[in-house]
C-alpha cells in the first residue's frame, strides 16, 4: 500500500529520545491518584500517608530496576507480553500483556471522568451532570487523535505538559515550605498501622503507571541507552516531586480537614497563593490526568494490542499500522471507544468504576508485574551469557526482584484485607481468561 494507507507490514518508527521517555514515565503516573485520591490517603492514614505513598513509590522504583534489564535486551512494543512469552510460554505472555492493557483501559475510564470533574472547577457557573461527561469525552477524543498523528507528536505534547507540571509542583513545594505548620503532623498515625497500610494501595494506584515506559522500546531511537535512563530518572523525579509536595500539603492543611470533594493540592495552593494559586494548581491536576490518558491508556495499551495482534493473540486488525503516521490506528480507536464506555458507566454508577473496577485494575497489574518479574528472574538464571553483553545490567541481583515481590505482597495486604471477595473475583476472571486463550490457541494450532 501507499504511505497514506494501512498495512500489517510496517513497524512503528523510532522517534523517541531520552526526554520523551522521561516525560512518558512521569506523565504516566496516574493523575487522579495524586490530585484527588491523595485526600483519601490522608483521610485513612493521617500524616503517615506521606510514608505510605513513599513506600508505594519506591516499590515502583524497585520494580522498574528489576524489569529494565529485559527492556534493554528486548526493546519491543509488546514489552511484558513478549518477555513473558519467551520465558514462560504464549499463554502466560498473552496474560501478562492483556492484563496490563485492561488495567490501563480501566484507568482511562476513571481518570477520564476525573478529568471532566477537574475541568469543571474552571467553570463554576456551568450546572448539570452532563458537563463533566462532555469535557471527558471531548478531551479523550483529542488525545486519541494526537496519538493517531504519531508517537513523536504525542510524546512532544506529553513532554511540554510534563515540564509544566514539574515546574508547578516544584514551585508549590519550595514556596509552600514557609507555610508548613509541624503541628499538623501530630498525631502521625491517628488510625494506627491499619490506616498506614490501607493508604499504601492508594499510593500504588497513583504511581503504578510508570511501568508503561517499557512499551516504548520499539519507538525509542536508542533503547539501550535511553530506556534505562528514562525508566529510572522518571521514577526518581516523581518520587521526589510528589513526596515533597505531599509533605508541604500535609503541613498546610490539618489531616482531619482534608476532603475528597476536590483536590487537596488546589485547596492548599488557594490558602497559600490565593485564587490565582488555586487556578494554577488545578491546571496542574488537569495536566496530570491528561498526560496519564495521553501516553498511558492510549499509547501504551495500543502498543500491547499491536504486538499481540501481530503475534496472533488478538484479531489481526488491531495490528494494522498507518503508512504515514506509523501508529496502530485501529487499536487506538478500539481503546478510545472502550474508554468512552467506561466513562459513561462511571457517570451512571461511580462506585462500579471507582471501587470495583479500580480494584480489579490493581489485581490486573499486580498479576502482570508478578509474572513479568518471574520472567526476569528466569532470564537472569538461564541466560547469563546474553546478559553479560548488555550495556546496562541489573545491580545487586536478586535484591530488586525480591523487593518488588515484597512490595506487591504489601499492596495485596492493604488492598484486600477487608475485601477478600474482590480478590476472589479477580482470580476468577484471570483464570477464565487463561483457560479461554489456552483453549483457542491450541485449537488454532490444530487447525
Amino acid at each position: 500500500m501507499g504511505n497514506s494507507g494501512f498495512t500489517l507490514d510496517l513497524q512503528p518508527k523510532r522517534t523517541l529520545t531520552f526526554w520523551h521517555i522521561w516525560a512518558l514515565g512521569v506523565g504516566a503516573v496516574i493523575g487522579d491518584g495524586i490530585f484527588l485520591l491523595m485526600g483519601q490517603g490522608i483521610a485513612v492514614a493521617g500524616p503517615s500517608s506521606i510514608f505510605s505513598y513513599m513506600i508505594a513509590g519506591f516499590s515502583q522504583l524497585f520494580l522498574i530496576i528489576a524489569l529494565t534489564e529485559m527492556a534493554v535486551a528486548m526493546p519491543n512494543a509488546g514489552a511484558m507480553s513478549m518477555w513473558v512469552e519467551r520465558f514462560m510460554g504464549k499463554s502466560w505472555g498473552f496474560l501478562a500483556g492483556i492484563t496490563f492493557a485492561i488495567g490501563w483501559i480501566i484507568a482511562g475510564g476513571s481518570v477520564g471522568l476525573a478529568l471532566g470533574k477537574i475541568t469543571m472547577w474552571f467553570f463554576p457557573n456551568l450546572t448539570g451532570n452532563w458537563w463533566p461527561l462532555l469535557f471527558s469525552i471531548t478531551f479523550i477524543t483529542i488525545f486519541a487523535l494526537i496519538n493517531i498523528l504519531g508517537a513523536v507528536v504525542a510524546a512532544r505534547v506529553q513532554l511540554y505538559l510534563v515540564i509544566t507540571l514539574t515546574i508547578v509542583m516544584a514551585l508549590f513545594a519550595i514556596i509552600g515550605l514557609k507555610d508548613v505548620d509541624l503541628a499538623n503532623f501530630t498525631p502521625m498515625m491517628p488510625y494506627g498501622l491499619e490506616g498506614f497500610f490501607s493508604a499504601i494501595p492508594l499510593g500504588t494506584y497513583a504511581y503504578l503507571g510508570v511501568v508503561t515506559l517499557a512499551t516504548a522500546g520499539a519507538e525509542c531511537i536508542n533503547p539501550q541507552r535511553d530506556l534505562p535512563r528514562g525508566l529510572i530518572w522518571s521514577s526518581i523525579t516523581f518520587i521526589v516531586l510528589y513526596s515533597t509536595a505531599h509533605f508541604v500539603l500535609q503541613g498546610i492543611i490539618p489531616w482531619n480537614e482534608v476532603t475528597i470533594d476536590s483536590s487537596p493540592f488546589t485547596v492548599a495552593a488557594g490558602k497559600v497563593f490565593g485564587v490565582a494559586g488555586a487556578f494554577i494548581m488545578n491546571f496542574a491536576a488537569w495536566i496530570a490526568a491528561a498526560t496519564c490518558i495521553l501516553m498511558g491508556t492510549l499509547y501504551a495499551t495500543s502498543r500491547i494490542f499491536y504486538h499481540q495482534a501481530r503475534e496472533g493473540m488478538l484479531p489481526k486488525f488491531l495490528g494494522v499500522v498507518n503508512g504515514k503516521t506509523r501508529t496502530p490506528v485501529n487499536a487506538i480507536i478500539v481503546i478510545w471507544a472502550a474508554t468512552i464506555v467506561l466513562i459513561l458507566i462511571g457517570q451512571v454508577n461511580p462506585d462500579l468504576l471507582y471501587v470495583e473496577l479500580s480494584n480489579q485494575l490493581v489485581i490486573a497489574w499486580l498479576f502482570s508485574w508478578g509474572i513479568t518479574l518471574l520472567a526476569g528472574v528466569l532470564y537472569r538464571l538461564n541466560h547469563k551469557e546474553e546478559i553479560s553483553k548488555l550495556p546496562w545490567q541489573q545491580p545487586l541481583f536478586p535484591l530488586f526482584p525480591i523487593l518488588g515481590f515484597i512490595g506487591m505482597l504489601i499492596i495485596i495486604y492493604g488492598s484486600f484485607l477487608h475485601s477478600i471477595m474482590t480478590l476472589v473475583r479477580g482470580g476468577i476472571w484471570l483464570t477464565i481468561l487463561f483457560i479461554l486463550f489456552h483453549f483457542f490457541n491450541r485449537k488454532k494450532k490444530n487447525n
